[in-house]
């Protein structure tokens, strides 16, 4: 039997990424693993033996920990100001990085962790084990502590609201890359008839302040009024609204600018429709970004 050491961190990107898709949290997804570990290293050798698959143990454990911090959070979202968006994840493509194996997953895309704060917190457990995992629905009830017929109508109903929800698919890197630069190109020349150009007709803008900071406090449908919010935007901060630097967030490409759009800068990602951009998600809320290096 591998030492909890080499059982940690041969498991780790994975538990990481399970405790990040049912929380949207970084803190509390590591939080979770780090008291899994603790778990399964206080456990005696009796108790120790009896685990067959220790993977699906500590998947158990963190996805019990992560739906208790879901249901605590429940009252600070309903006093949340404005749109919840998760903790951008910024990566830097190196292979060897933390969080390069997290990302990897098409489930922690923006615009995919978007849609499952529609779900509540049993149907999120339930879909990130079961529909991301494969976890049999037996193990999903002793997870949620019902029965597994409802753990099996949880992941019904989580399903049709993702199917619903239909969010943008990934689009390839150069696409994404490609929409990235005409966008910084037309923001650099206050060009409005460019970016409407670039913009689906039903794009969404989303930001998230929680009131922290100066930013819209609800959704922003259409090309015609983001374009507008966004020279706005240009008009208001100048220079740093152009003085992005490119990032991969979850996954994909976006763009990290600096101090000067709010106090501790912002994070921002696009999905992609149809060769058009169909959603914008900037993250300005200081302590959701309390987390990213300087």
């Amino acid at each position: 039997m591998l030492t909890d050491e080499r059982v940690f961190e041969e498991h780790r990107a994975h538990l990481v990424r399970v405790g990040y898709r049912i929380t949207g949290s970084v803190a509390d997804a590591e939080d979770a693993v780090q008291e899994a570990w603790l778990r399964l290293a206080g456990l005696d050798e009796e108790t120790r033996a009896k685990i067959r698959d220790e993977r699906a143990w500590l998947t158990t454990v963190v996805g019990r920990l992560c739906l208790d911090r879901l249901r605590s959070a429940a009252a600070r979202r309903e006093r949340y100001v404005g749109p919840w968006l998760p903790e951008p994840l910024l990566t830097t493509g190196e292979a060897d990085e933390p969080l390069a194996a997290v990302v990897r997953d098409e489930g922690v895309r923006m615009a995919a962790m978007v849609v499952l704060e529609r779900l509540t917190p049993p149907q999120r457990v339930a879909f990130v084990l079961h529909e991301a995992l494969a976890l049999p629905y037996a193990h999903i009830a002793d997870v949620l502590g019902c029965s597994e017929p409802a753990a099996r109508q949880h992941a019904a109903r989580a399903r049709r609201i993702v199917a619903d929800a239909d969010p943008p698919p990934r689009a390839s890197t150069a696409e994404q890359e490609a929409l990235l630069t005409r966008f910084a190109e037309a923001m650099s020349r206050a060009d409005g008839a460019a970016l409407v150009e670039l913009l689906h007709p039903d794009v969404v803008w989303l930001n998230d302040s929680d009131g922290k900071t100066r930013a819209a406090r609800h959704p922003v449908v259409g090309a015609e009024k983001v374009t507008r919010l966004l020279l706005g935007l240009l008009d208001r901060y100048g220079e740093n609204m152009l003085r992005g630097t490119p990032v991969q967030v979850n996954g994909e490409p976006g763009m990290r600018l600096p101090a000067g759009v709010s106090p501790a800068g912002a994070v921002g990602v696009f999905a992609v429709r149809d060769g058009r951009i169909a959603a914008i998600y900037y993250q300005v809320n200081p302590e959701k970004l309390a987390h990213l290096p300087a």
